[in-house]
């Protein structure tokens, strides 16, 4: 090794004289770090208090507590801090020794060799600019999908993608993994994309809903973390709720976390998974047929319905969608189906949905059908009634507040480096349609998220998208800040031979995850509890602005984020990192810039009667600045304008109305999304012949993780059986394989298998199991992960041609007790060359 890093060095020095910025750069005012005593700061999951002592976090607490329901999220920051560490800069020996030829079939199991921070810089900006001199722009790959840090500034995939975009462009991703199929669909029927936007206030429906519906959702889990940062309604607003009176409705495979909460004041309906668009079918047809609806609504709000009737009443396909018809689907008795129905109808009726049904194949159908549904009801647009899609995500549905809205770094546009020399924007540099051809050159080749493995695998392959046409490029440098994409995405075996395609891999890491051991050059990076940020909370309330406080020193060398990308820039090209810092602003200087064109607009308008201090006392008071609601945002209620004008308040559709047929989408003439809303039979699932496996796999959100955050803390101890992820089976199915609460299993299918620790209850039903996403994988050497990890049996095919969303909730398992001596678990250990932190 010592003459091929000789070598290494040398070709770095060739690269770049050029010293690293100065670290003065990047500290600012105002930022010494409290060694002893209380720190202001947040996360996503709510805004903490931090207690230190001689510069050590000794606990973290909730600032302030609005309902009972504990969140042990707020709980965890020193392990956040201190477990898991990437300690230094690392290089995959292969690719150490010959980058233009580095085994990328030995990622995930190669050694590793620390390096320099700087010599890994100059590495990387050298491979990236040979990438894009060789291949293109085309080849260069920053789609680092995942949550970001809460932070306005500090957010790895903004800056990632600003260096990108500086440096000369790149392909990025279309959608998300959380809504790819409703966020496709909706704009066709509602001319919105629903599902981030804000719900009819909960003071509106504490008021005047008479019946809740909680269809495939979990708050109780889900509502402990948001983009931002939670303001904590929406425990208070189900609190309420639960003591209202009102008639509340479950539907779900599973009693959840909510369904325990709610208890006997609210009625469980278990249907088969991935059967929800076939159950609404029966209850719209049973309304239809009994003359149950509103059909004022549907002639002056709706349009299609005339074409959508065939289909329900069976006379285009010789099938009437009846509840009969529907119960064998989704195993619910016709008369509960029949029953459900006309409580809606006579009763005001919120119908809140999550969004776990449309993560399924064709996932498209169930939020559709739920729209026409709620159509059918004609109460969209009343107060306490129609439809929401966000309740269970970031406190949808609190009320909006009046004040300041912080800005937040932006990821540029396109630039030009020539003969290593930054030319400026292209939209600056050249002119007319070559520069339109410049800019578009990269997101002309843009993809579904959920088609990454695909993507890496097939470049060249044409991919039928919403009405257009998709062409892959050939990726062969990939860059991740931000992200756990190994962990995330369906299939793992799969995405680990895409992710083993291309020359170059680079994350930027604060921990071990699998997707840095999948990497050839590793940074590691701070945690947001090692540097200075701000942020909003309340992604729909925007309640507070509140500091992002240092708690702690940075560890074991780690870099923001910003430095690191600063440092690429200078090492690119000259006078990028004048373009990427904007003249070398300090992490202080942007939150500065962020809060005074918020604490601007708040002290400019005098009827809040609130005056934000310049930002440096604000910065040293060390708490938020909270704002109010209004009356109007505490009585809003979502399509209410529609509803009281269609014609001058159209929707966003084609029609100006809620679209149960669309024009568009027939016209597309997609054989796996019609041109209204339908039940298609899913790939796999419990009602099809000749099953490949037995039980049908729900893989839900977390409720002591985000995603695969927090899966390296203390918490794991608390929720994991046999030093696993456990797997909730009913206790019949147990039974029947032979395993006892607290065995350890195997659950495999033709995709892969893992291992996991038995969790018997009738909390499922029958045929049914689960297994919480966000596991890290731990697979890497014989493909049985040892850590549970959900995605390791997910199928990676796409919801259908419109919304190419992922299907994670679609798919069978076989489970068995497991046989010998359990392996050793490695998910949390640093690989060969690395040290553990």
């Amino acid at each position: 090794m010592k003459t091929n890093r000789r070598e290494f060095l040398k070709l770095g020095a060739a690269l770049s004289l050029a010293p690293m910025l100065p670290s003065n750069l990047f500290a600012g005012a105002n930022t010494q770090v409290v060694k002893n005593g209380e720190i202001f700061t947040a996360a996503h999951w709510g805004m903490l208090k931090a207690t230190v002592k001689d510069g050590k976090i000794i606990s973290s607490k909730p600032y302030q507590t609005l309902s009972k329901i504990p969140n042990p999220l707020q709980d965890t920051m020193a392990d956040l801090v201190y477990k898991t560490r990437i300690t230094a800069p690392m290089v995959r020996k292969s690719y150490l020794e010959n980058p233009d030829s580095p085994k990328p079939e030995l990622r995930g199991i190669d050694e590793w060799v620390e390096v320099k921070y700087e010599d890994a810089i100059k590495l990387v900006a050298r491979e990236l600019k040979k990438t894009r001199e060789q291949k293109g722009m085309q080849s260069i790959f920053a789609g680092s999908y995942g949550w970001y840090s809460s932070g306005k500034l500090h957010n790895p995939r903004i800056l990632l993608h600003r260096f990108m975009n500086l440096s000369g462009g790149f392909v990025g991703t279309l959608g998300d993994y959380s809504t790819g199929a409703s966020q496709v669909i909706m704009p066709h029927v509602v001319g919105s994309i629903e599902v981030y936007e804000q719900q009819t206030s909960w003071p509106v429906v504490l008021e005047h809903s008479k019946v809740v519906v909680l269809w495939g959702m979990n708050p109780i889990s889900t509502l402990r973390i948001a983009w931002s940062a939670t303001d904590d309604q929406g425990f208070k607003y189900f609190e309420q709720l639960k003591d209202s009176g009102k008639e509340i409705i479950i539907i779900d495979p599973l009693w959840s976390e909510t369904g325990k909460f709610f208890g006997d004041k609210a009625k469980w309906i278990a249907p088969r998974p991935n059967t929800d668009t076939a159950m609404m079918l029966g209850m719209a047809h049973h309304l239809y047929t009994t003359g149950k609806y509103d059909k004022e609504f549907i002639a002056n709000y709706t349009t299609g319905f005339d074409k959508f009737l065939p289909y329900l009443l069976g006379k285009s396909d010789k099938t009437p969608k009846s509840a009969k018809w529907a119960s064998k689907i989704c195993g619910i008795k016709e008369s509960v189906i029949k029953n459900l129905a006309e409580t809606i109808y006579a009763n005001r009726t919120m119908l809140m949905s999550g969004w776990a049904m449309q993560r399924a194949h064709h996932g498209e159908q169930p939020h559709w059908m739920l729209v026409t549904l709620a159509s059918m009801l004609g109460q969209i647009g009343l107060p306490g009634g129609g439809f929401g899609l966000s309740y269970h995500y970031s406190n949808g549905g609190a009320p909006t507040c009046a004040g300041g809205v912080l800005g937040g770094i932006n990821a540029a546009s396109v630039g030009i480096v020539e003969n290593g020399k930054y030319k400026g924007l292209a939209s600056q540099a050249k002119g007319g349609e070559s520069a339109q051809s410049w800019l578009n050159a990269g997101t002309d080749y843009a993809f579904p998220v959920a088609r990454v493995a695909e993507a890496i695998l097939n470049p060249g392959k044409t991919l039928e998208h919403n009405g257009t046409k998709i062409t892959y490029p050939d990726i062969d440098f990939i860059y991740w800040a931000g992200g756990n994409p190994i962990t995330q995405h369906q299939d793992v075996n799969t995405n680990i031979k895409a992710w083993r395609r291309p020359r170059t891999v680079v994350v930027n890491e604060i921990y071990w995850t699998p997707t840095a051991k999948m990497a050839d050059i590793v940074f590691p990076v701070t945690t947001q509890y090692e540097r200075n940020d701000l942020t909003m909370t309340g992604d729909y309330s925007n309640q507070n602005i509140a500091p992002m406080k240092q708690v702690v020193e940075k560890q074991h060398g780690a870099k923001d984020d910003y430095q690191i990308f600063s440092d690429l820039s200078k090492a690119y090209a000259d006078g990028l990192v004048e373009a990427f810092t904007e003249g070398g602003k300090t992490e202080m200087d942007w939150l500065e810039e962020f809060y005074n064109v918020a604490a601007n607009a708040v002290n400019a308008n005098t009827a809040l009667g609130i005056t934000m201090p310049k930002f440096d006392e604000w910065w040293n008071k060390n708490e938020p600045t909270t704002f109010a609601p209004t009356l109007e945002s505490e009585s809003w209620v979502r399509m209410a304008e529609f509803r009281e004008d269609p014609i001058l308040n159209a929707l966003g559709t084609p029609s100006g109305l809620i679209e149960i047929y669309s024009d568009t989408i027939a016209a597309m003439n997609y054989d796996d999304c019609a041109a209204h809303p339908k039940w298609f039979e899913p790939v796999e699932w419990l009602g099809m012949k000749n099953k490949p496996a037995k039980f049908h796999l729900i893989t839900v959100h977390p409720t002591d993780r985000l995603h695969s955050q927090q899966n390296n803390t203390s918490l794991r101890d608390n929720y994991a059986i046999a030093n696993r992820e456990p797997l909730l089976i009913n206790t019949k199915d147990a039974a029947k394989l032979g395993i006892k609460n607290g065995d350890l299993v195997r659950v495999y299918n033709a995709r892969g298998e893992v291992l996991a620790g038995a969790e018997v209850s009738d909390d499922i039903i029958p045929g049914v199991v689960r297994l919480r996403e966000g596991a890290w994988y731990d697979g890497f050497g014989d493909g049985l992960c040892k850590n549970g990890c959900a995605n390791t049996l997910t199928i990676d095919i796409p919801t259908s041609k419109l919304a190419n969303g992922n299907i994670s909730h679609t798919g069978l398992v076989n489970v068995e007790k497991y046989k010998g001596a359990a392996p050793e678990l490695t998910a949390f250990k640093a690989p060969k060359g690395a040290k553990n932190s």
